[in-house]
């Protein structure tokens, strides 16, 4: 049994200001919630998110993708935090939609080639500098070459990276999104993946709820097995992030 003062414990949530994310943490928060722990979630931008757990400024962050894209971050810290559980797999892409022809585009490759950047909108609308597939998307942009004939990758918000590709399935455009899964677009669009040859995309990360060793005993006990044995997977995720972006409210049950 959980004793009386653990019952009243309080935790920060760093969540990293993406909504999938924010999508996720929302069943890390129920668990919590339910076993008498008040949460304070805080939202931040991927190095940032990872510094205020450093710091100490938060107990948990929700989630790093580990190895490939966020381990950059934790490696100076990682001896202080103890993974909890892995809730869902994640991997980058770059993709296009279905409707520009796997026979002439199935590769970041072929975007090179004279009759596929002739039809290819160049500008490549990214998210913020510090996710993984932002630092994926300029390493393919040097080593494919893609610059030589052409494209040009930008950050910005998760909203300009969206409204891009929105904009150019509205106009029938070819295109390309550097994406991830699970993420709410591709419960709308059929988002065909291109192979990547050079293999810069990183693979499958575990995406993992970590939490600050010194912070372990703020968690009730049942909660802390509850947390170890929460798995998502990337259906449900995308589910959550669909319904939080597109609806405004998610369920966890």
């Amino acid at each position: 049994m959980d004793n009386p003062t653990q019952t009243q414990s309080k935790l920060t949530l760093v969540t990293i200001d993406l909504s999938f994310h924010r999508a996720a943490s929302g069943a890390v928060r129920r668990i919590l919630n339910e076993h008498g722990v008040t949460v304070e979630e805080i939202f931040a931008p991927h190095e940032e998110a990872f510094r205020i757990l450093r710091e100490g400024k938060a107990d948990m962050l929700s989630s790093a993708w580990l190895p490939s894209s966020h381990s950059i971050y934790l490696a100076p810290f990682e001896s202080e935090v103890e993974k909890i559980t892995v809730l869902y797999r994640p991997y980058a892409l770059w993709g296009v939609p279905d409707y520009v022809p796997e026979s002439a585009v199935s590769s970041i490759s072929d975007l090179k080639r004279p009759d596929v950047s002739g039809k290819m909108t160049k500008h490549i609308q990214g998210i913020n500098p510090g996710a993984g597939i932002s630092r994926f998307s300029r390493e393919i942009i040097a080593q494919y070459g893609l610059a030589d004939a052409g494209y040009h990758f930008d950050n910005g918000t998760l909203d300009d990276c969206v409204h891009a590709f929105e904009q150019a399935v509205a106009e029938r455009r070819w295109v390309v999104i550097p994406l991830w899964t699970p993420q709410y677009l591709h419960e709308q669009y059929a988002i065909r993946e291109l192979n990547d040859p050079k293999g810069l995309l990183g693979g499958t990360d575990d995406a993992t709820l970590i939490v600050r060793k010194a912070s372990l005993g703020a968690i009730p006990t049942a909660a802390l097995s509850e947390l170890r044995a929460l798995t998502l997977g990337n259906r449900e995720t995308s589910r959550l992030d669909y319904v939080l972006s597109r609806t405004g409210s998610a369920s966890t049950s």
